[in-house]
């Protein structure tokens, strides 16, 4: 398991240089080979997780190994179907090392063996936690367009760096993909906290407990929703919305590594780390 593991990291890796030449080189070839290096190593790693999952007979996030892993697979699997709809290829320089970024971590991480759950195979719990993935993946991607927004506003502010300008895309077209990214991710969001909630009642017999995790889930949404809010009624957009996006995705970051590992939970008593 070992090898696959390093192999699927290799993928990952391989498909990160590729992005990171085609940004400096701007040949087709090297986008194409980096996305197709990309699609091995997710197919690979859709199998790594599948064969964990029917194995362990639960969904394989009890460890942060595990909960690192599953975090790139979505990522990667969220950046390719919004790269085969959006065409923005190079968001890619940014997917490719994030989801790299998480699978060497994961790699790095030792694999702590955690006792089975009965609680770990709940319907409700399988489906929260995927949709809850993909909703982060989502807003993540948000974030890397917030990133090349405000790069790209630099350049053609300062009219010094033309790499930049030449390579991203305009800021009408970040703009809106960042928008389209939002909504998937808040919305994803949003049933996921709900699917949540609906769990919390089974296992704990109330939907809601002043959990760290669930308090920091809402602020998290609440961030996106007043991002949405003040979209449509007084207009953000732009340089704004970038910055909402990225604040947004590090109070994501928090919520899933800081609440675990410097707050206490419901989540720490079913995960080790």
């Amino acid at each position: 398991m070992a090898t696959a593991f390093f192999i699927i990291v290799l993928f990952y890796l391989l498909s990160s240089a590729g992005y990171l030449i085609f940004l400096f080189a701007q040949k087709k070839i090297f986008h194409r080979l980096a996305y197709t290096v990309m699609m091995a190593g997710f197919l690979a790693h859709t199998g790594f997780i599948g064969y964990n999952f029917f194995s362990l007979d639960h969904i394989p996030v009890q460890n942060l190994h595990q909960t690192l892993s599953f975090a790139a697979w979505s990522f990667a699997g969220v950046y390719l179907f919004l790269k085969y709809k959006y065409r923005l290829n190079i968001l890619g320089a940014y997917a490719a090392p994030l989801v790299t970024a998480f699978m060497i971590a994961a790699f790095l991480v030792p694999t702590v063996a955690v006792v089975p759950s009965t609680l770990f195979k709940s319907l409700w719990l399988i489906i929260h936690v995927v949709i809850i993935f993909i909703a982060e993946a989502s807003l993540a991607m948000a974030c890397g367009t917030g990133i090349l927004y405000l790069i790209q506003e630099h350049a053609i502010k300062s009219k010094s760096n033309r790499f930049f300008l030449k390579r991203l895309p305009s800021l009408e077209l970040l703009d809106q993909t960042g928008y389209a990214f939002i909504v998937t991710g808040f919305t994803l969001l949003t049933i996921g906290l709900i699917t949540g909630f609906v769990y919390a009642q089974l296992v704990w017999g109330r939907f809601w407990s002043w959990d760290n995790k669930e308090i920091w889930s809402v602020i998290t949404w609440l961030i996106y929703a007043a991002l949405l809010h003040e979209r449509m009624v007084a207009g953000w957009r732009g340089r704004r919305a970038a910055i909402m996006a990225i604040i947004g995705f590090v109070a994501v970051l928090f919520t899933f590594f800081g609440v675990n590992f410097l707050l206490e939970g419901h989540h720490d008593k079913f995960t080790k780390w």
